[in-house]
């Protein structure tokens, strides 16, 4: 039997959290009763409540649910590393010996005896998971999946098998923050990037790579393991004998087994050809664009086909794909030619994926002036890569940067915004507040796509300057 199975209550802290909050489906599906703690109220949050699972926002132990309070023995207790460790409802349960169990330890549970499809990288792997579990879904594949990110075809970050098949794949996004995804042992793995992040937990680049030899040395035996060709070296070395490795790339002359060719961008659409292991799939047609969405569904595509998708039912699912909230999400769009105007949302937090992101556009709208918002996440993150940063920004034509968001960080004595605004080389710079942000877009008007980039709180943002964007180029609210 699982052994999640034994309790009936289930308790979240940090329950408003995209990986935390898509166990929390989970649970609540399967009969469990389901409740929880986040700092802050949000539209996930709202939807589990509206979902019947009970969410409060205040860290106090009288407003943990009585049943939760008066089963200890019956509940089991799920935390996100993001809790502070002087949260006081933490310390209670841990004094009261509740069953206390790290979101990455109950998926390992959870997935335990499936036959699992598991997708890591220090970035890209959302999207990546969520086109996999996209293109079965849609291909009629049984499978389920736990996601990082809100799939838009799919309304939401857990795909739950259909009734009656138990047995079946499950996706998931293996985190490699705090060497999460070591409780995973999958039958595929895709290794999307191993670049340096999170060096707060590993200290330097070597250890972060150490962690995902580890993480491909737990492939099931004649499992298979996809990795782009950027990837340090050493981690497809590392997978145990009899594990099939299949490197890929955008173009053959980047030397993968799996590469695209005939890529043109038309419009927001990304055409191009597959060529891989599993043969040739041609006229293949991405309406979610970017060079590193190509690269991305190369991963998920192989995987498709290595689970027995042909190439019709490929190609109408990889042109059914309509992305993750946040990545390379069109929030406003009107007008055409020189005239058009464009607001972009992005939840890129790392260079590498903000360089990805800012080429694209420039790929998709040259010549044209792009002004970028840019909220750094966490303290150590700027630190550790704030040239990075600023070289990345630097594509735009304006860079406007937030104060950093610190998630489960305290602040760092000399570690603010400035660190990457002294370093921008884009014609205009600034440091902003969000206020100053709406108001200026509300007079400005000296760009033609604007772009709002990062991982904290930065997307509460994109309604009010939806709106105020689509009164100004529309004269209607929206």
């Amino acid at each position: 039997m699982n052994p999640v199975a034994a309790f009936p209550y289930v308790y979240f802290l940090g329950i408003g959290g995209i990986g935390m909050s898509a166990l929390a489906r989970w649970f609540r599906a399967n009969g469990h009763q389901v409740s929880g703690y986040d700092k802050t109220r949000t539209p996930l949050t709202d939807a589990l409540v509206a979902e019947g699972i009970a969410v409060h926002f205040d860290d106090a132990v009288e407003s943990i649910p009585a049943a939760v309070r008066q089963h200890r023995a019956q509940t089991l207790v799920v935390l996100t590393p993001a809790i502070p460790k002087n949260h006081l409802e933490w310390a209670w349960l841990r004094e009261n010996g509740y069953d206390i169990r790290k979101r990455s330890q109950v998926l390992g549970v959870l997935t335990a005896g499936h036959r699992t499809i598991a997708v890591a990288g220090t970035h890209g792997k959302t999207t990546t998971s969520s086109m996999v579990a996209h293109l079965l879904h849609h291909a009629g594949v049984p499978c389920a999946a736990f996601l990082g990110g809100l799939s838009v075809n799919l309304g939401s970050n857990l795909l739950l098998p259909p009734a009656g098949e138990a047995n079946v794949p499950i996706v998931v996004e293996a985190d490699e923050y705090d060497r999460s995804f070591l409780t995973l042992h999958p039958e595929i793995a895709i290794v999307t990037s191993t670049d340096a992040d999170h060096l707060d937990i590993y200290g330097d680049k070597d250890a972060l790579v150490e962690s995902f030899r580890q993480f491909v040395g737990q492939i099931q035996p004649g499992g298979t393991l996809i990795i782009n060709h950027t990837a340090d070296a050493s981690v497809a070395a590392a997978v145990p004998a009899g594990v099939r490795v299949v490197r890929y790339g955008l173009s053959p002359e980047q030397g993968p087994e799996l590469y695209a060719d005939n890529i043109k961008a038309q419009g927001h659409e990304f055409r191009f050809d597959l060529h891989g292991p599993q043969g040739t799939t041609a006229g293949l047609a991405l309406a979610v664009p970017g060079y590193h969405n190509v690269e991305n569904m190369l991963a998920a595509a192989c995987v498709a086909q290595l689970e027995g998708v042909g190439p019709e039912k490929l190609q109408t699912a990889v042109a059914a794909y309509r992305g993750v909230k946040r990545r390379f999400e069109f929030i406003l769009t009107t007008g055409a030619g020189a005239e058009q105007k464009v607001y972009v949302d992005d939840y890129a937090h790392h260079p590498r994926e903000i360089e990805a992101f800012l080429r694209s556009l420039r790929t998709l709208y040259p010549g044209r002036r792009l002004r970028v918002v840019f909220q750094p996440h966490l303290f150590t993150r700027t630190r550790d890569f704030a040239p990075g940063f600023a070289e990345s920004l630097s594509l735009a034509d304006e860079v406007v940067l937030m104060d950093i968001y610190p998630a489960r960080e305290l602040p760092l004595p000399g570690v603010t915004s400035e660190l990457i605004l002294s370093q921008i080389t884009a014609p205009r710079k600034s440091l902003q507040s969000r206020e100053e942000i709406l108001a200026n877009a509300e007079t400005q008007t000296d760009f033609d796509v604007l772009a709002t980039v990062g991982a904290g709180d930065i997307d509460q943002l994109v309604p009010r300057l939806k709106n105020i964007l689509h009164l100004r180029w529309n004269g209607t609210q929206a």
